[in-house]
Order: structure tokens, then C-alpha cells, then sequence
């Protein structure tokens, strides 16, 4: 399986004004690898992807008739929202569950099998976004980038109040506008910088958002909420509208070099 997934990379025509990443839309793991050596049912948790988030990204990508980028490949693998300094880049525990296969893999102990995977998954996505946003300054536009996430409805037998939250370092146009839209809608709870904080240095948005001066935001979605197609579809259209509004804001328009509280 290609490590990563597209909606029209490639076309011309698509509408290169917004682009949608998926950093953990897959739970796939090589069958050489035999599932890390972890029960079958663990990969079907969240700590192997974001539950519904490839559902969703991909719906707000067809809507906005623009490029799409996916992982394909679980995060147990390789997690493409670390940077390559980040020890939890290839994770040995999570959630209470210890990955087996993992044990090694890092660039103290078994440096091969860590660069292979960094070369096999985790390159090839990056590069994939790099061209993604290349083919969009070459159009002459400044792409709004939104990567979509999942988040359990509860962790550590806590609830985790809010339908959804928008993380983001220090840019915040896109932020600014995800806040104003939610606040209008009845009954939703949105966090900000919750129940995690964007300001993760040397993550994706860092690299492809902060470094680029590009507007950009990380929408965390609760993963009972976008359980069903229903939920999926209503997640999508207000993401949508929230993108469509945002492109209205002169200021997405423009390379602003925000840098990040961790610089």
C-alpha cells in the first residue's frame, strides 16, 4: 500500500485556495510487521489513528473541490505529526498498551529499522504536502491549510466536554474564525487548545503552516460525534463554511511569518 493517500493532487482545475491533511487517517500496518505484535483489537483503537477523521477530511475536501493529503500508514508505525527530534515519534507505549515491535526502533538502538520507516512513511508524506502547497504558490495562491483530528470522548475515565477544538500556535487567523463561526452555533462546546495544545514544535503544521507563513489550524473532533455518516457530514459542512469564510479574510491571503511560541 502507497503511504499516502490524495483527492487531486494532480488536476489543474482543483481549487488550490485550501488544502486538507489527514496526519493519522489509517490504522495500517505492513503484514511483514504482523501488527507490531499487538492484538488485532488495538489497532482498531484510537491509538492507532484518528477515529472518522479520514471520513471527514476527505467530505470538507470534496466540498471545497480541493487537494486532499492522508496518511496511510498507523502512527504506532511512525507518527507524522512529530518531528524527527521528538522521542514520541515512534511511540513504545500508548495508552497503557506497550507496542512490542517498537521496543528498539529509535536512533540509539536499531537505527536502521527507525530510518526505514522515516524514509518508507514519514518522508513521503511530508513531500507529498511540500508539493501539495508547491503546486499552489506556483497557481499563485496561499493555500489555507486545515489538518483534522479525532480525540476520545473521554481519557483517564475523564469526560472531555467540547464537540471539538481548534489547536494553533501563533498564527491565528484561521483560529479566529473557527471561534467566531462555532460561538454562533447553538449548543456546540469548542475548545481552544484543547484538550491538547498546537504548540508542538517541529510538528506538521509547524513545519508546512508556521515555516511557510501559511494561514493554518488543527480541528480536534470528538470521536462519538463523528461516529456515523450523519456526524461526518455535519462536521464536514460547518468545516467547510468556517474555510469558506476564512478565505474572505484578507489577511489568509497573504504570507504572514507568525513563528511559534517555542522559537
Amino acid at each position: 500500500m502507497a503511504p499516502v493517500r490524495t483527492r487531486r493532487l494532480d488536476d489543474a482545475d482543483c481549487n488550490r485556495r485550501f488544502l486538507i491533511i489527514c496526519d493519522h487517517a489509517s490504522n495500517f500496518v505492513p503484514p511483514e510487521l504482523d501488527a507490531l505484535g499487538l492484538p488485532q483489537g488495538e489497532l482498531e483503537r484510537h491509538i492507532a489513528y484518528d477515529i472518522g477523521a479520514l471520513e471527514v477530511a476527505e467530505a470538507i475536501a470534496e466540498g471545497l473541490d480541493c487537494p486532499l493529503v492522508a496518511s496511510q500508514f498507523s502512527r504506532l508505525l511512525i507518527d507524522p505529526n512529530r518531528g524527527l527530534d521528538d522521542p514520541t515519534l515512534v511511540m513504545k507505549l500508548s495508552d497503557g498498551a506497550i507496542i512490542p515491535a517498537n521496543k528498539t526502533v529509535d536512533p540509539f538502538q536499531d537505527k536502521a529499522a527507525w530510518q526505514a520507516r522515516i524514509d518508507d512513511y514519514y518522508a513521503p508524506y511530508n513531500a507529498t504536502i511540500e508539493g501539495a502547497i508547491g503546486a499552489a504558490q506556483q497557481a499563485g495562491q496561499v493555500p489555507i491549510i486545515l489538518s483534522v483530528h479525532s480525540f476520545t470522548p473521554q481519557w483517564r475515565n475523564q469526560a472531555r466536554p467540547w464537540h471539538a477544538a481548534v489547536l494553533w500556535d501563533k498564527d491565528d487567523r484561521l483560529r479566529n474564525v473557527m471561534l467566531d463561526y462555532m460561538a454562533a452555533q447553538d449548543g456546540v462546546h469548542f475548545g481552544d487548545n484543547e484538550p491538547y495544545s498546537g504548540q508542538l514544535k517541529n510538528d506538521c503544521l509547524y513545519r508546512h503552516g508556521t515555516m511557510n507563513g501559511l494561514p493554518h489550524a488543527l480541528i480536534e473532533l470528538r470521536q462519538d460525534l463523528i461516529a456515523d455518516a450523519a456526524g461526518q457530514a455535519h462536521w464536514a459542512a460547518q468545516l467547510i463554511a468556517v474555510m469558506r469564510q476564512a478565505a474572505q479574510d484578507p489577511s489568509t491571503q497573504e504570507i504572514r511569518k507568525f513563528g511559534s511560541v517555542n522559537d
